[in-house]
């Protein structure tokens, strides 16, 4: 060991125990989970179950779900078979049909019925109306129906005759021929009981051609009225030929609809729509049956076909009382599919529709249950929100055209009764949906009152230990996995703690668990194992790190080759090694950055060439104006601060933030201050304060890591290491390697509480505090950092005073010529 390392033996490495959190196997009871019961709760989410139970158990209106959490967390998983469970408890709700407003057809009639009925009534009228179009045309060409309609045509063309026959009695009388001609009646004078022609007729007297055109014009008007007589006689006809089909087809409906009347008698609204049904079915039986006799008396299922008006459109439709209430997620919670929707069909080049064209949405399928959504998708898919909200408030669903919202289209459309609504809705989505939502939407808390926020992560003891081993063993059945014995759930709980960054806590984000369980299996299925042991979770986690650490490898070439400057030995002034952690999607891993700072006489500026150059964002610049207000609080109080200062992250080509680098900085520019070399061999994490204390960051185990990989990829010396926060230690739970390492004392990590620590452990001098005489100890870092900001202070005094001398004398020179 070489002086330089020597002189800091005072700063004691972490021990290899504080350096990741090991469970043992023989604290656990059991040797395989086969022998566990499975865990059918959630794990560390006490708050969200009770928000649950409270969300599900209130019954008032806007007291939904939102549920809180970032993904893996399973909360879809979980709050779907809790769900599932209590719906199953519940009561089913009503079905819901729509059938046709015989009154209004634009506006079909919405009608509730007990659960399980609904399909059973679409199939009760469609076989009714089935055995009606087949019995119709039968009715209708009965010998009875034959006899009493002749009888009705002859009594209407006695009619006719009749009068027409009193007309041509009284022109014979007077002499006058009622002639019947293609283009209808004519009357023409009669001579001896010969028609007479025109020419014959202008032959006559003045006197009888006379009387002969009057006795033709009275005749005319008489003739006027038989004729006008003729279509009240015709309407009378058709009167009595359809109250003699109504007769005749009252008899044939009431028969068909006997059964389903008797059948749905308890249930008013339905009852008046069959009593609406039965009066227009007799109005258009003569129709029916001829369009029926037409089909061979096959019902014809088409938007033409008669007795499409009278079928039943199923919106809901339950299996049965005791099927429990709905539990429905919608995927892609778009307007038409949440709403329902109206279709159309093209007919003669129009667009046309009816009831039967209207289809539910997935409010209609959820009604009196329970109905899933994501809130992201929600927000997404145009004017799904506000619908959404609108069905919440009214309590009903108001089936809307997304087209004639937008005026995309202008067709015939109807406007269904709206439905009742009555469910309990659950949205999922990030805390920042829900908390903009909260800040931006007046209506949000109004129908989203209730907040189920799972946590990731819960509390690392005995019970929570034996609670995750159950968990794996409910993971182990789910999926169908071989037994995990107790090493390999040692293993897997050491996993938790790690996506946990905590030595004192458990990660409940249930994706990237049960993932790691997956692979385990397949591992160990691969050798035909009978469990899985705490080696293949080990093998599974470094197959998962090589698959996504293509960059990492990148990065740590680059280092090897060169290209990133990063000294691993000796030491520097005004140089360190930093550290920051690359976040790519699901993979996170660190690297080391060279730090440099440069002093000189100045005015107490400290340059951020990162923020200069618009890379560094507000936190990083944060920390380095931090870096002068400790410098200017801490030394030479009585002196002005009269150096300039530049700090830059070298061969940094995109952004830089954050403030864990400040640490580093502050050590690079106290080294070039005072001149003291730093240690290469050492890098260092933390932001710090205006006090010099050290602050706990993020990323820590990747951080340690990433300098870890570069020195072992040079060869480890033993003096190698890193710095961390004090505060962080509790968060430590490093890679099997990088704790071996240490073990071996090739490796070391350090942990610091004040800026004075990090400095005394990388120049291997002490640090120094202030004594009685408010001076720092000769030879410390604080006193050279102090003696060269005060020399820095008073040079600036002397040129400035040199200045001002060598203007006076300029001004009495120039006196004197004058």
């Amino acid at each position: 060991m070489n002086d330089l390392a020597r002189s800091t033996s005072i700063s004691t490495p972490l021990a290899a125990s504080e350096l990741r959190r090991r469970c043992d196997p023989s604290e656990f009871a059991f040797s395989t989970t086969e022998e566990l019961e499975p865990l059918d709760e959630l794990l560390g989410q006490e708050r969200a179950r009770d928000a649950i139970n409270f969300g599900t158990s209130i019954e008032r209106a806007g007291f939904n779900m939102f549920v809180l959490g970032v993904p893996g967390t399973g909360r879809h998983t979980a709050m779907r078979e809790l769900l599932e469970r209590l719906a199953a408890t519940r009561p089913a709700p009503q079905d819901w049909v729509y059938v046709n407003n015989f009154d209004d057809p634009q506006k079909p009639k919405a009608l509730a019925l007990p659960s399980g009925q609904a399909t059973k009534l679409k199939d009760r009228v469609t076989s009714a109306l089935e055995d009606l179009a087949a019995a119709l045309p039968g009715v209708f060409d009965s010998d009875e129906y034959r006899r009493r309609r002749r009888t009705l045509d002859e009594e209407f063309e006695e009619e006719q005759e009749a009068r027409f026959e009193q007309l041509q009695e009284k022109a014979r009388e007077r002499n006058v021929a009622v002639i019947r001609t293609p283009m209808g009646f004519a009357l023409a004078p009669l001579h001896e009981g010969q028609v007479v022609k025109p020419e014959v007729f202008n032959t006559w007297e003045e006197k009888d051609r006379r009387a002969a055109q009057e006795a033709i014009s009275e005749l005319q008007v008489e003739l006027r009225n038989v004729l006008e007589q003729l279509p009240r006689l015709e309407k009378q006809r058709r009167a009595k030929i359809r109250e003699l089909d109504r007769e005749f087809a009252g008899i044939t409906v009431d028969q068909s609809l006997e059964d389903l009347r008797h059948d749905f008698s308890d249930l008013p609204e339905l009852t008046d729509h069959l009593e609406a049904m039965r009066r227009d079915l007799i109005d258009n039986a003569g129709a029916i049956a001829s369009a029926s006799a037409e089909e061979e008396g096959k019902l014809k299922r088409s938007d033409a076909a008669p007795l499409r008006r009278y079928m039943v459109n199923v919106m809901v439709a339950g299996r049965d009382s005791e099927s429990g209430a709905p539990l429905v997620a919608e995927d892609n919670p778009t307007l038409p599919n949440l709403l329902g929707r109206t279709e159309h069909l093209q007919q003669m080049g129009t667009l046309v529709t009816d009831f039967m064209l209207i289809r539910p949405g997935a409010l209609h399928a959820a009604n009196g249950g329970y109905l899933l959504l994501d809130a992201r998708k929600v927000l997404s898919a145009p004017l799904a929100w506000e619908a959404l909200k609108r069905a919440l408030r009214n309590r009903r669903i108001d089936i809307e055209s997304l087209g004639e919202h937008l005026s995309l289209i202008s067709t015939v459309s109807l406007e269904p009764q709206p439905i009742p609504f009555s469910s309990k809705v659950v949205l999922f989505g990030e805390r920042m949906i829900y908390y903009l939502l909260c800040q931006l939407d007046p209506d949000f808390a109004d129908i989203f009152k209730v907040a189920v926020d799972f946590d990731e992560v819960t509390t690392w003891n005995d019970d929570s230990a034996a609670h995750f081993a159950r968990l794996i063993a409910a993971i182990v059945t789910r999926e169908g996995l071989l037994p995990f014995d107790r090493s390999g759930v040692a293993r897997m709980l050491e996993h938790a703690g790690r996506l946990a960054e905590d030595t004192e806590r458990l990660s409940v984000r249930m994706r990237p668990i049960a993932d790691l369980a997956r692979e385990a299996d397949h591992w160990a299925r691969c050798v035909g194992a009978s469990s899985v042991t705490a080696a293949y979770v080990a093998r599974a986690e470094e197959a998962h790190r090589r698959r996504l650490d293509r960059l990492r490898e990148k990065s740590r070439e680059a280092v090897a080759r060169d290209i990133l400057l990063i000294a691993t030995d000796g030491a520097k002034i005004g140089q360190i090694n930093g550290l920051s952690v690359l976040s790519l999607g699901a993979y996170a891993f660190g690297r080391p950055s060279r730090i440099t700072a440069r002093t000189r006489l100045g005015t107490g500026r400290v340059v951020d060439i990162e923020r200069e150059t618009e890379l560094g964002g507000p936190l990083h610049s944060k920390g380095v104006l931090i870096l002068s207000g400790f410098l200017t609080s801490r030394y030479a109080l009585d002196w002005p601060v009269s150096l300039s200062a530049s700090l830059v992250f070298e061969q940094s080509y995109g952004g830089v933030e954050g403030d864990s680098a400040s640490a580093a900085e502050l050590c690079a520019l106290l080294s070039t201050i005072a001149e003291v070399p730093l240690r290469q061999d050492l890098a260092i994490t933390g932001s710090v304060n205006q006090h010099g204390e050290i602050q706990a960051i993020g990323g820590v185990n990747e951080k340690v890591e990433g300098f870890f990989e570069v020195c072992a990829e040079r060869g480890l010396t033993g003096t190698q290491g890193v710095v961390i926060p004090h505060a962080n230690v509790q968060h430590l739970m490093l890679r099997d390697d990088v704790v071996a390492a240490c073990e071996r004392e090739e490796f070391a990590v350090y942990a610091v509480n004040h800026v004075d620590e990090a400095m005394a452990l990388f120049s291997g001098l002490p640090a120094g505090e202030r004594d009685g005489g408010s001076a720092y100890p000769g030879g410390t870092v604080n006193a050279r950092v102090e003696s060269r900001l005060v020399a820095l202070a008073k040079r600036r005094l002397a040129l400035a005073a040199a200045t001002r001398e060598s203007s006076g004398e300029q001004s009495e020179s120039g006196a004197d010529e004058l």
